[in-house]
């Protein structure tokens, strides 16, 4: 097991590492295809409540995303994190700007003096962060299990869906028993499908 989570910290330090070489710019404009690839996906077009996340180091910008969710009015609901029970609540967000604080992790997160929860039940699709992802779904996150612990309680008919950059994308992921998978990964060159 300890040499898994070596092999998952080598990871992380290699994908960071490829997307320093990239511009404000470049990444800028990944991340636009991303958005755009996931505004045209049926699965996420449909939905009406969507699971997002503010981004954290090595993550797919979901800034722009969760403004254009406001402008197709879809229901925008990111979590709020409990580091104590390593474990989130999900809360409905009306207004970045208004609704959201600084939080425990070092990110903006929802207001709970302003924001209401969202039953897990009620998510229609639930956009995953990931650090590096394969196309088999296997993903490694920041390393601390939020989403290993959420992606089981979220509804069989959720789909569970990734955004990364290309190079973000390797060969495989090691996995440990608790590893959760997604159903789909959307990076800037195309849409991969769980085989």
């Amino acid at each position: 097991m300890e040499e898994i989570q070596d092999k998952k910290r080598e990871i992380r330090i290699s994908i960071a590492d490829k997307l320093d070489v990239f511009s404000a710019d470049e990444i800028a404009k990944k991340t636009k295809a991303i958005e755009n690839r996931l505004f045209e996906f049926a699965n996420f077009f449909e939905s009406k409540i969507v699971l997002l996340y503010m981004q954290r180091g090595g993550e797919v910008i979901t800034r722009g995303i969760i403004k254009r969710c406001f402008d197709h009015n879809k229901i925008v609901v990111l979590p709020a994190f409990d580091i104590i029970k390593y474990n989130m609540q999900l809360m409905k967000v009306d207004n970045l700007d208004a609704d959201m604080k600084p939080g425990p992790r070092g990110i903006l997160e929802p207001d709970p003096a302003r924001c209401n929860v969202v039953p897990i039940d009620r998510i229609d699709i639930a956009i995953i962060p990931g650090v590096a992802l394969d196309e088999k779904g296997g993903r490694i996150g920041s390393g601390e299990g939020y989403y290993d612990r959420l992606i089981p309680k979220l509804s069989a008919t959720t789909r569970k869906v990734a955004l990364a950059f290309e190079s973000q994308i390797i060969q495989q992921v090691p996995l440990e028993s608790h590893d959760k998978y997604v159903d789909i990964v959307i990076t800037e060159e195309r849409i991969i499908y769980k085989i």
